[in-house]
């Protein structure tokens, strides 16, 4: 109640209230007193307070009809007291009472269902500051970890709508000191700023003032603003758009046959290797012989977008990318088995030159990869000539930038609709060539797979993986849009098993590819190694799988 009485609003509305009531009032007890004089007048006497129940009872139209007039000046005014009941009782009262008073109170209530402080002894806990595609990745990644979160929000009705979803909010101004000490900011584990670059500096300026401690990580749009943003007092900073573009260019597949590194976990290598036009074509990865030859251990393979755990009678086709584990010496060998096999002529295409299309060229240009960026922008292409102004889906110019003789196409638009019905186009005119595709929502992903894409990749879970590595010291890494390398230390259940007694594939689907033991990395371990409590374990699964095998052994951060 002190809450709803705070308000001026509300202290106006019940005010004009109670005027109302106060007129309703005043207008009964003149109705009442008309009663007795007009009685008198036919000659019959009634006390006081019968004039006030017939006046009540007519107004509110019960009309029980024990009292009535006689004369037709008495039912005049019997019928202008009915009238006025009608429009003042039953319309205008429960009206003014809605509006005024019942309204504003369920307003109240749901203000005071949006926290605006954060307990006092909350901590270790993730503050963002706005609500975004990075925001519920991020968030979806800590749950498993039961890492504690809030996100600030100045808009009540949103932070309402963000509470009833199911996250954890509280209401407060994105630039106000106060906000953030309600927030327990010294005790935060991180702060994730991801505004525009200057609604960024000005946040970060104002968590400073509190706190030296707590890490602040930003997300930049433009590269001037980098700097400013560390001077601020960022810990990272990030430019998320940029870093996606890199992604893609890592995924380059088709230049040859040899292995392309795509991540390590310290001394152990990740990478994938196309197996279109090389001997590996139409055998089983036990009739390979790579892991013989080379040592390195096959952890999964990309077939047409899906990924498959691998089996020894897993049939390699012209479509399959495999995933590689090894050292780097390991690694060498495959590209000496390689060498020379496979290779294609031809420029990486990229249809789209924003800031990720760019970025994506920068990345193969520093690689020695040629190129061709198709975008419809004449702003964009500034005389370049790897630059081809012109529409994507005009048969005309694909072929000129040469979609019948490039490896990869890397399709980076902003629009998912537009993404899609490129990847079905050239999908139709290149049965062989690699497709990595942009999604900028989430459930386009499968979509985009179906559609003919090889990898998808967006900006949102990849910003969502690199902020969640610098929470849990590089703890897990993502080669693709839901599929993830990750690392554990052993469960205490776990511990004293071995590998085929814990049956982990079969009850989560991730796949156990390494165990590290102090400075020594065994690769595809043996099935009847014991699992030691002090292990660190390195698996590889999706997204789900990932999530069940952490709900099932549970990891405090």
């Amino acid at each position: 109640m002190m809450f709803f009485l705070q308000g001026r609003e509300t202290k106006n509305k019940i005010r004009s209230l109670l005027k109302f009531i106060l007129l309703l009032g005043l207008l009964i007890i003149a109705f009442s007193a008309i009663f007795h004089f007009l009685m008198q007048y036919e000659g019959r006497q009634f006390s006081w307070l019968t004039g006030l129940y017939w006046t009540l009872t007519v107004m509110s139209t019960l009309g029980f009809g024990d009292i009535t007039f006689g004369s037709d000046l008495g039912k005049i005014f019997s019928i202008i007291v009915m009238l006025s009941g009608i429009l003042l009782l039953l319309i205008m009262l429960p009206f003014t009472f809605i509006t005024f008073f019942y309204a504003p109170w369920l307003e109240a209530q749901s203000k005071l269902r949006a926290p605006r402080e954060l307990p006092e002894d909350f901590s270790d806990h993730v503050i963002f500051t706005s609500f975004d595609p990075i925001t519920i990745s991020l968030v979806e990644r800590l749950r498993p970890y039961h890492r504690p979160y809030v996100i600030l929000t100045p808009d009540i009705q949103f932070a309402l709508e963000l509470i009833d979803q199911g996250y954890n909010v509280v209401v407060g101004d994105l630039d106000d000191p106060e906000a953030y000490r309600r927030l327990r900011v010294a005790n935060a584990a991180m702060v994730v700023v991801n505004n525009d670059d200057m609604k960024n500096t000005n946040i970060t300026f104002t968590i400073r003032e509190l706190t030296t401690e707590t890490r602040i990580i930003t997300n930049a749009d433009l590269d001037e603003s980098i700097d400013i943003l560390h001077l601020a007092g960022s810990n990272h900073v990030y430019q998320f758009m940029k870093l996606l573009g890199q992604a893609l260019a890592r995924r380059a597949l088709g230049i040859s046959s040899r292995a392309n590194i795509i991540g390590h976990f310290d001394r152990l290598l990740i990478a994938e290797a196309a197996a279109m036009r090389t001997p590996l074509v139409g055998k089983t990865l036990q009739d390979s012989g790579i892991r013989q030859a080379t040592g390195i251990n096959v952890v999964g393979l990309w077939e047409k977008g899906r990924f498959e755990a691998p089996r020894p009678q897993s049939l390699i086709n012209p479509t399959t990318v495999l995933v590689l584990a090894g050292s780097e010496e390991q690694l060498a060998k495959y590209d000496l088995l390689m060498e020379g096999v496979g290779e294609l002529a031809g420029p990486i295409l990229i249809l789209g030159g924003g800031r990720v299309g760019r970025a994506a060229a920068d990345a193969l240009e520093e690689r020695g990869i040629d190129f061709r960026i198709i975008e419809n922008n004449p702003d964009i292409i500034e005389g370049d000539a790897r630059y081809i102004q012109g529409s994507a889906a005009d048969l005309h110019i694909l072929i000129r930038a040469g979609i019948n003789k490039t490896p990869s196409v890397f399709i980076t638009t902003h629009t998912d609709d537009l993404n899609i019905y490129l990847t079905i186009y050239c999908r139709r005119l290149r049965p062989d060539v690699q497709i990595i595709s942009r999604a900028t929502l989430d459930r386009n992903i499968s979509i985009l797979h179906t559609a003919g894409a090889n990898l998808v990749m967006s900006a949102a879970s990849l910003a969502a993986n690199t902020i969640f590595n610098l929470l849990i010291d590089n703890k897990v890494l993502m080669i693709s849009e839901g599929l993830n390398i990750f690392r554990v230390k052993t469960h205490p259940s776990l511990a004293g098993k071995t590998l085929r007694e814990s049956k982990i594939r079969e009850e989560t689907g991730c796949t156990l590819i390494a165990i590290q033991t102090d400075e020594k990395v065994r690769l595809n371990p043996d099935p009847d190694h014991p699992l030691a409590a002090m292990d660190e374990l390195i698996l590889i699964g999706t997204g789900e799988a990932e999530k069940l095998f952490l709900t099932r052994y549970p990891e405090k951060l």
